[in-house]
């Protein structure tokens, strides 16, 4: 406690420097603010990447054709993931995992209107998918993004979904 003695203001005053005195207040200097950061803002408008619909951004259909084509490459010599697909139906496949990506990535929603919900858990529930199996999806998908030569953002931003994906399809631990 102060032994000061406690004397009310005058009516009016703010008790700031000057305002007895008549003077106007100035507010104190605020202090430095930081150099801005910049910021990229990833959602914009109707969904789209505020740089661009990402499905448009990288090349639309031929891109993603191109991707789930080479991937299904490696798949075809893969002992551990081929037995799960349908060799008979392959195109089928095909066109199947590119139209659901690119209407995950912002394209048309074709495999909606054709398949209803994408439910990926649940579709492939008939499959044993591994540990094993989700590193040998990776692996031959890791090939297929890197033959599209993405920019540096692009290609994270698409495989980190891809591998986000992977790791929820598998559905057991058994060997």
């Amino acid at each position: 406690m102060s032994d000061l003695p406690l004397t009310p203001r005058p009516s009016g005053a703010s008790g700031a420097a000057g305002a007895s005195e008549g003077r106007p207040l100035t507010p104190p200097t605020p202090p430095a603010l930081p150099t801005a950061v910049p910021v990229t803002v990833r959602r914009g408008l109707g969904d789209d990447s505020a740089q661009g619909n990402f499905w448009q951004q990288i090349g639309g259909r031929p891109t993603f054709e191109k991707l789930v084509r080479r991937f299904y490459e490696g798949v075809r010599t893969d002992d551990v993931l081929w037995p799960m697909y349908p060799e008979e139906d392959l195109e089928g496949a095909i066109q199947r995992l590119t139209g659901f990506l690119e209407q995950y990535w912002g394209g048309p929603t074709t495999y909606s209107e054709e398949r209803g919900h994408p439910r990926l858990r649940m579709r492939h529930m008939p499959f044993r998918v591994t540990p094993e199996a989700r590193d040998h999806w990776l692996q031959h998908m890791r090939v297929a993004v890197d033959e599209l030569e993405l920019a540096p953002l692009d290609d994270a931003m698409l495989w980190g979904y891809l591998d986000r994906a992977a790791q929820a399809m598998v559905n057991t631990f058994d060997r």
